[in-house]
Formats: C-alpha cells, structure tokens, sequence
C-alpha cells in the first residue's frame, strides 16, 4: 500500500489536515451527523427534488415547480460529473486505509472511490439551485449543504481534498445547468401560468 512518503506533497497534506478531524468518527456526535448527512446520498436527492416536483404541481405553485425542475437538473449534471471522474481516478477512502494518493483507475470499489465526493456534489448543487430562486432562505440552503459535506471528514468517508473537489462540481453544475434551463423553463412556467381557451373556428 501507498504510504505518505509515497504521496504528493498535496495529497500528504490532504492526509494530514484529514486526520485532524476524522479520528473521531466513532464518536457519537459525527455517527448522528453522518447519519443525517445521508440525505446527500442520490436517491435521497433525487427523492427530494421529485418531491419538490409534486409539492408544486399539487399547490400550482409555479415558482416551486420551476426551482423543483431546477434542482433536479442541476443534481443529475453533478452526478453525471462526479461518475464521470470517478470512473477514471482512484483514491482509497480514509476509513479503508491509510493511502492518500489520487491515481488513474477504473476501480468501482466503493472503498477506492473517495474522489470526489458525490455526498458534497449533490448537496450543493440541490442548494445552489434553490437559493438562486429563495434568497430570502439561501443562508439555510447553503448551511444544510455545508453541513452535509464538511461531515463527510471527520466520518471517515473521504478527504478534505475529495470533498472540496465535489463542492467545485456543485457549484459547476448548478451554473451550468442554470445557463442551459434559464429561458426555455421561464417560457414554460408562463405557457402553464396562462388561462386555457378551447380552440375557436
């Protein structure tokens, strides 16, 4: 196995400013946090997003429906990037082993999958997407999002490195799916806001 001496400055580094925090992932306080942070994993964000979703088209809430569509597409650009670098880099996860080196690989082992975090990645985007359409709520969104992602440390399931990688592409994909969604959505949500009239001869 890898040891530090082995690994990059960087990564060495990564290890070190890791090790600080996840010593106590055992500790009851970052078990309850880590099983709370679980609602960054993807079914649980996909369920939120679609939830979303429904709470709209039930309520006709169509600034609602229109950040629900938002979130979801901003989720599945930042899973798609995440599965994307992890299909071709692997990195041991902190609590699988002592090996810090990122390297080329095509494992899908969840223990050699620590970069980057897919946790941090989908949190953040989900609440990139909601805060762009409710500021006034934005301070929360992005603090459940922090939370979600800085837990993962201290737990055990990845670097500081992983997870500061996964927060890059949150913020990367909201943007871009923001850009991509941005007239086409507003010109749905107005087509669905406009009152039905049947055809007239």
């Amino acid at each position: 196995m890898e040891t530090e001496q082995d690994a990059t400055v960087v990564e060495a580094l990564d290890r070190r400013l890791s090790a600080q925090v996840n010593q106590k992932r055992k500790t009851w306080p970052v078990r309850l946090m880590g099983a709370a942070s679980e609602i960054g994993d993807q079914p649980q964000m996909r369920l939120l997003c679609a939830a979303t979703i429904g709470i709209a088209v039930v309520g006709r809430d169509n600034r609602l429906l229109k950040t629900g569509i938002k979130m979801l597409s901003a989720h599945t650009l930042a899973t798609w990037a995440k599965s994307g670098v992890k299909s071709v880099v692997n990195r041991t996860r902190p609590e699988s082993g002592d090996d810090p080196a990122v390297r080329w690989g095509d494992s899908d082992a969840h223990e050699e999958n620590s970069f980057p975090s897919g946790h941090s990645a989908g949190a953040v985007s989900v609440a990139e997407a909601f805060a762009r359409n409710y500021p006034n709520h934005a301070l929360a969104a992005r603090t459940a999002a922090f939370v979600v992602a800085a837990v993962q440390v201290p737990r055990g399931t990845h670097y500081a490195g992983d997870v500061a990688a996964g927060v890059v592409i949150g913020f990367a994909a909201e943007k871009a799916s923001e850009a991509a969604l941005g007239r086409g959505l507003r010109s749905f949500v107005a087509a669905r806001s406009r009152p039905w009239r049947p055809y007239e001869a």
